[in-house]
């Protein structure tokens, strides 16, 4: 065969003529080319590659269903992430808190100053009244004592009707519990017996401290705490007046708390066009802070232990020198925090909740959980005795000259309670 080499072109020329006579002749016809042994025999290769032919076919045809159904996981996959991604992305607004670098602001504060944790679920918020109602009941309990001890039937007639006012509630609530359930409240629906639960909550709660106020005729004016037992978005106290143009202030208050994540918002103050004008949050897993027109100072507590601690903030405009103190002693400083920037008048101080809105906006992720008394505000940086003074309740402890702590000052909303004031007795 080698020495026929030369002579293939000319093979193939002379052959050319002759192949619509092959074709014809051959009908349709395949060539197959079959790799054959030196000594291994011809037909039987050429039958051994037609079997092999039909067994690759019958491969490449299960590798081709084999690849559609991989092909069709694939776009299901595909699929399922995109709406993971999707929710993911939701999870991920609702829940991440933009804080922002030196001097620079917080983004998204004109819709939600504080960020959005996820709320809670209707259920959960029933869960949360019918706790509010039972922390009622209990005060009414303590009433019946009282008045057993002091046979007023005035006060007995009172008490039967806000035990049925309780008990009117308890129904509202297990009737929304079984709407839920099948789903029979739309949202706006849901909105509207809640909102009328919790005015009915707000008027009970009031009339429960007006009957109290018989066991507290002889404590002095400043002996009482807030409680806020509950995460709620309508549990909070309002301070009646507004804070003046200060280029300086004091804040001080004994606070309580054993939260987690994060204690909440003992006070908010807000101003037209600014939510954050002053704001003392502790949220999800970040330290205590200080916000100031936005700008941010984190403060180094160490209270969130169930046990009373007494804080304060100093804060001078200039060059915005800030200090921290706990129990007395002064745990922290730094300055250019708001440089220059006077606290502004005309706002609205909250206690229990960060507002989104002047006076409103609260969100339940960001609710203060505990106890808080001896709020007091001072228009003057204090000095290191004066604010050992108030950690040690001594007699010669001031009263803030802007915001004092009395019960004439404090209005309460939606189940926080008052009671007597018992970590200053304690530490005399």
């Amino acid at each position: 065969l080698p020495p026929l080499l030369p002579l293939l072109p000319l093979l193939l020329l002379l052959l050319a003529p002759l192949r619509p006579a092959l074709a014809q002749g051959l009908g349709q016809t395949r060539f197959v080319c079959t790799s054959v042994p030196l000594d291994g025999d011809v037909c039987a290769a050429s039958a051994l590659g037609t079997g092999s032919a039909e067994e690759l076919k019958g491969t490449v045809l299960q590798l081709r269903e084999t690849v559609l159904q991989q092909k069709e996981t694939i776009m299901n996959q595909k699929e399922t992430i995109r709406e993971l991604t999707a929710k993911l992305g939701r999870c991920e607004s609702q829940s991440v808190l933009e804080l922002p670098g030196e001097g620079k602001g917080r983004k998204g504060f004109s819709k939600n100053t504080m960020g959005d944790l996820s709320r809670p679920a209707a259920a959960e918020t029933l869960s949360q009244l019918g706790q509010t109602l039972q922390s009622l009941k209990t005060r009414l309990e303590n009433l019946e004592q009282f008045s057993r001890m002091n046979s007023s039937s005035q006060t007995n007639n009172l008490k039967d009707i806000l035990q049925n006012k309780i008990d009117d509630l308890e129904k509202q609530v297990l009737s929304r519990v079984n709407s839920l359930e099948e789903g029979k409240l739309s949202p706006r629906n849901e909105s509207e017996e809640r909102g009328k639960i919790e005015s009915t909550l707000t008027s009970l709660h009031q009339r429960i401290s007006d009957l109290e106020k018989g066991q507290k005729d002889n404590r002095p004016p400043d002996r009482f705490q807030l409680t806020f037992p509950l995460r709620t978005n309508y549990m909070y106290a309002k301070v009646k007046k507004s804070l003046p143009e200060m280029y300086a202030f004091s804040i001080c208050m004994w606070i309580k708390s054993s939260a987690s994540p994060g204690m909440g918002t003992p006070f908010s103050y807000a101003v037209p066009g600014q939510a954050n004008e002053l704001v003392l949050i502790e949220w999800g897993n970040n330290p205590m802070e200080i916000l100031i027109n936005d700008k941010v100072a984190k403060l180094p507590f160490a209270i969130n232990d169930g046990k009373w601690h007494h804080i304060c903030v100093t804060w001078t405009t200039r060059d915005g020198v800030w200090e921290a103190y706990q129990d007395g002693t002064q745990t922290g400083n730094g300055e250019n925090l708001a440089p220059y920037h006077p606290i502004k008048p005309q706002g609205v101080l909250v206690l229990g909740q960060e507002q989104d809105t002047l006076g409103g906006g609260f969100d339940a992720t960001q609710a203060f959980v505990g106890e808080l008394a001896h709020f007091n505000v001072w228009d003057r940086k204090l000095s290191p005795a004066e604010v050992y003074a108030l950690a040690t309740c001594s007699s010669k402890a001031l009263a803030g000259n802007v915001i004092a702590w009395a019960e004439a000052n404090i209005d309460i909303y939606g189940g926080a309670t008052k009671w007597t004031f018992e970590a200053c007795r304690q530490l005399n």
